[in-house]
Order: C-alpha cells, then sequence, then structure tokens
C-alpha cells in the first residue's frame, strides 16, 4: 500500500509540472484496481504531490525562484518590432489591459483570489494552473496557497478516488 501511494504522489508531482500527465486517469486506475488502497490516503498523496509541484509555480510567479538563464534571456530580451510583432500586440492589448485589471484587483481584494483559488483547486475551473500563477503574481501568503490548495485537491482526489467503488456498488443488484 505505501509503495502505491509513493508511486501516487510522483505520478501527481509530475502532472503539476507537465500538464499532459492526466493524474485523473491514474486515480481511477489505481482505485479500480487495488482496493486494499483506501481512497483517502489516494487523495492525500495527490494533493500533497499536486501543490507541491505547482508550489514552484507559485514560487517562480512571486518571484522568489529565478527562472533559469536560458528561459530567462528568452522572456526577458529585446526584440525588434516587425510588422507581425505588432499586429500581435495589437491583437492582444486588450487580454493584457484585462489581465492588469484582473491583477490590480487581486491586490485590493485577498479574499476574493483565496476563493477563487480554492474553487479551482475543487472543481478545476478557473484553471488550478492559471489561479497557480495568479497567485504568485498577487502575492497570496504561502500559508493560504498551500491550505486552500491541499485541502481543495484532496477534496476533489478523494472523491474521485472513491467513485469507482461507488459505481461498483450501484451496478451489482
Amino acid at each position: 500500500m505505501i509503495g502505491w501511494l509513493c508511486v501516487t504522489l510522483g505520478v501527481a508531482f509530475g502532472s503539476a509540472i507537465v500538464p499532459l500527465i492526466s493524474v485523473e486517469v491514474f486515480v481511477i486506475g489505481l482505485a479500480s484496481s487495488e482496493p486494499g488502497v483506501h481512497w483517502l490516503a489516494i487523495g492525500a498523496a495527490v494533493a500533497v504531490g499536486q501543490v507541491a509541484g505547482k508550489l514552484l509555480f507559485y514560487l517562480a510567479a512571486k518571484g522568489s525562484i529565478k527562472l533559469p538563464k536560458f528561459l530567462h534571456d528568452r522572456l526577458h530580451r529585446e526584440r525588434p518590432m516587425t510588422p507581425r510583432r505588432a499586429r500581435w500586440q495589437l491583437r492582444t492589448k486588450r487580454l493584457r489591459a484585462w489581465l492588469e485589471a484582473l491583477r490590480e484587483r487581486c491586490h485590493r481584494h485577498p479574499a476574493w483570489m483565496t476563493g477563487t483559488y480554492g474553487v479551482s483547486a475543487v472543481v478545476g475551473l478557473p484553471p488550478f494552473m492559471a489561479t497557480t500563477v495568479l497567485a504568485g503574481l498577487v502575492r497570496m501568503p504561502m500559508s493560504l496557497f498551500l491550505g486552500a490548495g491541499l485541502a481543495g485537491r484532496w477534496a476533489r482526489f478523494s472523491l474521485l478516488a472513491a467513485s469507482p467503488a461507488m459505481f461498483a456498488g450501484w451496478l451489482h443488484f
């Protein structure tokens, strides 16, 4: 059982870093094939792995972690203004203004950001990755980030891990 929980923690951490990995599919498969692993333990392992992985994005957005040189140079280098780039800047001007207004609103109303992040941790909408980065940008306190993230992810993945057993009980008359 401990072995499966360690694997689950690793898959959850990996899925937090590389969003192409689906921890949801892994959780359903594990809960279906290994009935000895308790669904609350699966939820806890996934919550810890997911929040640990997202913590890197949070800290990078907050400015506590420096990006590797090749990424930092690529993001902040001066680029010549080409007609294509000028069109792109015009097209994204409204989006950038909206993001800046959202960031300012989050600074003025920290409880709003905590609620949005908590709902995102449970439901997944708005995307958890986006709210993680936004939480770092608006400098949400780390205790709130960890508490809301762990609670929300634990609830989400515990219910997901319990679902195969729940549906199996419905199918057996």
